[in-house]
This record gives structure tokens, sequence and C-alpha cells, in this order.
């Protein structure tokens, strides 16, 4: 089934984008592009039609915060993808205590976007690196639940700590001078063990506070 998305940005070259990007991919099917909450809003009150929702957070009228908080209990199912400008601790914390399962910077390429919306749409937490570094630094040192990390071999511990430490794939393939294959392969191992799904799931089920 294609992935149904609609995009919320009120900057009109910055959305024109990101339709592109959407309409590139064979797998997405766009269902609207809209400058406002308000025009969102008013075509998806349902939400039925929908699986992945682009939002920006400084939209005129209602916020981008305030329309995922609203939207969200209706139809939980439906995904919200931050696409913002601002890096910051309120924002990001605020977006996603409204229910918004990922968070990329505008500045985030066209290619991340995609592998981002088929992430979020397949159960995963997607955030752009800086937005990832920023979280694990902004929360407080983490007591490890030992039973947990008892469970991982020394390799799925060594790459659970650069997953914490907010690294990408390739740059875990790199530092540890493995394929990125296996890379995959040791991460699938360890969120079997861990019984999750994400990078964000993980880090929270292993390190309590």
């Amino acid at each position: 089934m294609p992935i149904r998305i609609a995009i919320v940005e009120d900057d009109a070259a910055i959305r024109a984008a990101m339709q592109s990007t959407v309409e590139g991919e064979g797998d997405f099917v766009l269902k609207g592009a809209y400058g406002s909450a308000e025009e969102y809003r008013a075509r998806h009150n349902g939400l039925e039609d929908l699986d992945v929702v682009l939002m920006d957070i400084n939209l005129p009228g209602i916020s981008g915060i305030a329309c995922i908080t609203e939207a969200k209990p209706k139809r939980p199912e439906v995904q919200y993808l931050i696409c913002t400008i601002f890096e910051d601790n309120a924002n990001l914390f605020n977006a996603l205590c409204a229910g918004a399962t990922g968070y990329l910077l505008k500045s985030a390429p066209a290619d991340e976007v995609v592998r981002s919306i088929r992430g979020i749409h397949a159960g995963g937490s997607p955030m752009s690196l800086p937005i990832a570094r920023m979280l694990v630094d902004s929360v407080p040192r983490k007591q490890a639940n030992a039973g947990l990390l008892d469970s991982l071999t020394k390799r799925e511990r060594e790459l659970l700590d650069l997953l914490a430490e907010g690294y990408r794939y390739k740059e875990i393939s790199d530092k540890l001078e493995l394929s990125i294959e296996t890379v995959r392969t040791y991460i699938r191992a360890i969120y079997t063990k861990l019984q999750v799904h994400s990078r964000t799931d993980a880090l929270n089920k292993v390190f309590a506070r």
C-alpha cells in the first residue's frame, strides 16, 4: 500500500520542495499540501485518508504543535513528522509530548526526508542527527538497566552506546569498521532482544532515570 502523506508548511518555496520530494517517490501519495493548520484541518478532519503528516511548528494561526495535540487523539495511527528550523529543547519536547514521532530540520536533504517518512510509517522515530544529539545531551545521566545490558553481547552494547550518542548507521559503520549491513544486523538483534522497534524505545528501555 502506498504511504499517504500531507504537508503543512507556510513557506511556499519549502512546501513546493517537500511536495516535489514526495511526488518523486513511487510508493508515496501526496494527499495535500497546505499553508496553515486551519487549511489542513478543514480538509482532513477525519484523517482517514492519511498515514504521515509533515508538520511545521511556526505556522500562521494555529501552531503545528497545537494542531498535532488536537488531531493525534482522533486517529493515533497517523504519524506526525516535524519539519522545522527550530533546534531547541522546548520545541522538541513540546512536539514529542503533543504526539509527534519524528523531528527533522528543514535543512535535511531530500533523501533523509524520504527515509524518515518510510521509517516513521514503519514504526520508527526518525530524528535529524543534531536533534538526536541535542536530545541525548539534554537528558540527565541515567542508570543502566543491568539485566537488559547483560542480555546483549559486547559488540551489541558497543553499538547501543553509539546509538545513545546519536550516531547514524553509516557513522557507526565507519567508526567500527563494519559494513553497513553488518551494523543493521547487529541493531536488528538489539531491537529483537529488547523487544523494541526504534532507537528511542531501545534507549528508554535500557536506561532508567
